[in-house]
């Protein structure tokens, strides 16, 4: 009895990018990811291979992600960040000498960490993140893939072909571009599927893709094996449903792995916890507290105020990481065992997708967790690691199924990226998608100064069709933040497109927005006809 383990990490963040300010608050998103997830990752990739144990997992980096990890003023920033942490670590470890043993512990670990961080990020890759996974890609040990251009949430385009056709072309290519292959999958944005998706993936040479778990359980024809093995879409596609019970026993907020007392609190930052004139060179220049990455206290209890919380302690939450570890691979075994009996001599696959941030930023051990899953699969001749191509490669028999309507959202469509709180956006949006799309039609042949403009046109469009602003919005974190990006966006369109109409080109002002607003450096605007 053996099964095979598909473990899929989706890195991505919104195209936070401000080169008008020296620092910017939501510009810390990316390099909390690089510091919390990014680097860790590599860390355990390194770690693994010198010890030489067999380790497989599949990770999609969308593309506004890794445009932001080869910005070269993002990367100078983010150095500059590094080299304060390792500043404001130092200070701590001596500070801590007269507080408590435990958060002196501590305070020396993060220290450690952010130097080994520099000597990674500087001097072995020269501040390229992408380099390294290219690098164990082309070892074999992990497979790369990415997400459609700006992670837009395709079914609220089904009407406008060009717009889908735009994304995931624009996908394929800046993969392309910074792996050097074709691209074999795709992580369509919040996993949102409707009826025909599949048919533009099919178009652009994409082998698969992958869903939440009621895609399968609903679709007209339910698979004969549910989510433990792939399907096939009338076009072509290879799909694969997420497990269930891997989700719960990692993500859930009730019994998953990481809500364990030992585990750190992600809650309890110095960055609040520190007095003003301390910590003031180590968040934001406006003064706004924010979470600089040291904290000294575990869960403990989840019913505990902040300030009951006792001191993290490094040793017990190793003990933790190993005992998760042991009982996840143990539950996979026995969850292949008890398919195989009913599985005619097929092996069962198992897909364990999250957000590739829960793994260290969210949950600071989850790394570690993931190294020990990888040596304790390796003492188990059950269930081995894999990836979607080489699952493919091996399938003799497949079932062809229609994926039911879906996403991996709360309730699991469509409620969060369009409600009461955010439907406002999307007649605006889907104006300038409409204006975009006759644009790439009428304009055949350009000057350069109007092809410069079209350019831009596209850009900001494509930033306005992220999942991400509706998202924000629907949950109420950024809002503001979140509606000025929309907004921002669609009036920059607006004024290029006035431009273009009444041939009165303010080439200051076009030369301003290809600064501001300056991804995919390389973009046709006829991509989008």
């Amino acid at each position: 009895m053996k099964g095979q383990l598909l473990l899929v990490l989706h890195a991505h963040l919104p195209y936070v990018h401000h080169p008008d300010f020296e620092t910017f608050m939501e510009e810390r998103w990316l390099f909390e990811a690089i510091t919390e997830t990014y680097l860790p990752l590599i860390k355990v990739f390194k770690t693994l291979e010198k010890d030489k144990i067999p380790f497989k997992l599949t990770i999609s980096f969308s593309p506004p992600l890794m445009e932001m990890l080869n910005s070269q003023d993002l990367r100078e920033k983010y150095h500059k960040h590094l080299l304060k942490l390792i500043e404001l670590s130092q200070k701590e470890v001596e500070r801590t000498k007269n507080e408590n043993i435990k958060k002196n512990e501590v305070a020396k670990h993060y220290r450690n960490e952010f130097i080994e961080d520099r000597e990674i990020y500087v001097e072995q890759y020269g501040q390229d993140i992408l380099k390294a996974f290219k690098e164990f890609q082309d070892k074999g040990y992990i497979e790369v893939i990415t997400s459609n251009a700006t992670h837009a949430y395709l079914p609220f385009y089904r009407n406008f072909a060009q717009a889908i056709n735009a994304q995931i072309r624009l996908g394929t290519l800046t993969y392309k571009k910074y792996f050097n292959k074709d691209l074999k999958g795709m992580w369509l944005a919040e996993c949102a599927y409707f009826e025909g998706l599949d048919k533009y993936l099919a178009d652009e040479g994409i082998n698969y893709f992958f869903v939440d778990s009621h895609a399968f359980l609903y679709a007209q024809t339910p698979p004969r094996y549910g989510v433990y093995r792939p399907i096939i879409t009338p076009n072509g596609v290879y799909v694969f449903a997420r497990d269930p019970e891997s989700s719960e026993q990692v993500w859930s907020a009730t019994v998953g792995y990481p809500g364990d007392s030992r585990y750190r609190e992600f809650y309890r930052d110095i960055g609040f916890d520190r007095e003003e004139d301390y910590i003031k060179p180590y968040i934001d220049k406006s003064g706004i507290r924010c979470n600089t990455g040291i904290k000294y206290y575990r869960i403990t209890d989840k019913t505990f105020p902040l300030d009951k919380k006792d001191f993290y302690d490094l040793k017990e939450a190793e003990k933790a990481v190993k005992e998760h570890s042991r009982d996840f691979i143990f539950k996979k075994v026995s969850q292949i065992e008890k398919l195989s009996k009913i599985f005619d001599d097929l092996e069962p696959i198992i897909v364990a997708p999250f957000d590739a941030e829960l793994f260290g930023h969210w949950w600071y051990e989850g790394p570690r967790f993931l190294e020990h899953i990888f040596r304790q699969a390796a003492k188990n001749e059950t269930v081995s690691f894999s990836t979607p191509s080489e699952v493919i490669e091996s399938i003799e028999k497949v079932q062809i199924v229609t994926p039911s309507e879906s996403s991996w959202g709360a309730n699991g469509y469509h409620e969060v990226w369009l409600n009461g709180s955010n439907d406002w956006i999307y007649k605006h949006i889907h104006e300038i998608t409409e204006i975009m799309i006759e644009k790439a039609k009428v304009y055949r042949n350009p000057s350069e100064l109007e092809k410069r403009i079209l350019n831009q046109m596209a850009r900001e469009v494509l930033l306005a069709q992220s999942s991400d602003w509706p998202f924000i919005i629907s949950t109420g974190t950024t809002v503001e933040y979140a509606n000025k990006r929309i907004k921002d966006c669609v009036v920059r369109f607006l004024e290029l497109d006035n431009m273009l109409q009444e041939k009165k080109i303010d080439e200051k002002k076009l030369s301003y927005y290809e600064w501001v607003d300056d991804i995919f450096k390389d973009i046709d605007y006829s991509i989008f006809s």
